[in-house]
């Protein structure tokens, strides 16, 4: 694989930046928000449910809009609608005395959806055969501030509360408006030329390729927020692991696959070793779910299974929206990546649907066993698509 440019070492580390920086205002709330919204006075299951998950549906709404918008008007300006946006939704949420006000603020937050766009303004500053390891950044840096986020996440809501981590989240997404026009590369505008109509982007859209990766990335999130149903409660129950002591096992297995995707990473060269290598990712993770399934009594065999999850995860995160970017027209980028995050918040809703489903009626076994059967629904699709390279049909 060839080296990265200078413009694409910047694009992609400050790129890296911005997008992790907001992600790990969001993250910060992860681990603390259920155990403290429960002492809300107008709190209910249901709401405390309601205020999580109502994010992911204004992404799913508005990411193709705003790729669509970000096609024409272009990617920093769209990009820092979203933003503020965000930022005014962490305000509100952070100011309420209730529930059902942090609701409303989640739902303004889940409609600054900026990330099919600064997907896209990644895939603009990059050149095809670099595209992979630039994602590849950027999904480490998510990675990053996720952990980063589970370890001070407590810490800080002891010092400045709830309220004060939903304003710092609002403070973030600022900053990060700010880095983006200070420090990221503005692609040229020959690069990004008068958006298709609205019959191309359903063409595009219906393609068998696009289909896969869609799909592939609503599959690849439905698991990622099932097992986050279940691994919290599977280390401080069966483990008796604080959850202030629960980085103990994400950092090592973090690190190990951020190793293994620098040694795989080179196979994703091209289309056909990437579709291979997606195939074998899911194997991966249908054998992870088994193993934390079987890992109630065995703390090696819950590392094992938890670094395999983490290094096929990253990988395809990694591979995926790089497939789409390549594939997609460039005049049609922005509207192809918004609907590929559309697809993963999803993705995302569905799992934490299911994982709340099987963790009432099957336990924490069938957590696991339901998040390992999506993969089997999951591996046809991609064993379809990799007889032959990924491509948008033309006439």
């Amino acid at each position: 694989m060839s080296q990265l440019s200078p413009l694409e070492r910047r694009s992609a580390l400050t790129l890296a930046l911005v997008i992790s920086l907001r992600l790990f205002g969001l993250f910060l709330i992860l681990p603390v928000f259920s155990v403290y919204a429960r002492a809300m006075p107008d709190a209910t299951p249901f709401r405390v449910g309601l205020a999580l998950g109502v994010y992911g549906i204004g992404q799913m709404l508005l990411q193709v809009p705003l790729g669509m918008l970000s096609d024409r008007i272009g990617r920093k300006p769209a990009i820092t609608l979203g933003l503020v946006v965000f930022a005014l939704g962490g305000a509100v949420a952070a100011t309420s005395h209730t529930l059902m006000g942090i609701v409303v603020g989640r739902a303004l937050q889940g409609m600054g959806a900026v990330a099919g766009a600064g997907t896209a303004l990644a895939a603009d500053l990059t050149a095809d055969a670099n595209r992979s390891k630039v994602m590849g950044i950027i999904g480490v840096s998510i990675g990053l501030s996720f952990l980063l986020a589970l370890i001070l996440g407590p810490p800080l809501e002891a010092v400045a509360g709830l309220g004060g981590l939903f304003g710092l989240t609002s403070l973030l997404a600022l900053g990060a408006m700010g880095l983006l026009w200070w420090l990221v590369p503005t692609p040229a505008r020959a690069e990004r030329p008068a958006t298709g109509s609205l019959r191309d982007i359903l063409a595009m859209l219906g393609d068998r390729s696009m289909l896969v990766l869609n799909g592939s990335v609503f599959f690849l999130h439905a698991l990622l927020t099932a097992i986050f149903v279940g691994l919290p409660i599977l280390l401080t129950d069966s483990f008796e692991v604080p959850v202030a002591r629960h980085w103990t096992l994400y950092l090592p297995v973090m690190v190990i696959a951020a190793l293994v995707m620098g040694a795989f990473m080179p196979r994703m060269r091209d289309t056909a070793r990437s579709a291979r290598l997606i195939v074998g990712c899911v194997v991966a993770l249908g054998l992870a779910m088994g193993g934390m399934a079987l890992a109630t009594t065995h703390e090696w065999l819950l590392g094992l299974a938890a670094a395999v999850f983490f290094s096929a995860f990253n990988l395809l995160e990694a591979a995926l929206p790089s497939q789409v970017s390549r594939i997609a027209p460039p005049h049609l980028r922005g509207a192809a990546m918004g609907a590929y995050s559309t697809s993963q918040f999803f993705g995302a809703f569905v799992g934490g649907a299911v994982g709340g489903l099987a963790l009432g009626e099957l336990g924490l076994h069938g957590v696991f066993g339901c998040a390992a059967t999506l993969t089997l629904a999951w591996l046809p699709l991609v064993l379809w698509n990799a007889r032959r390279p990924y491509g948008i049909a033309r006439a």
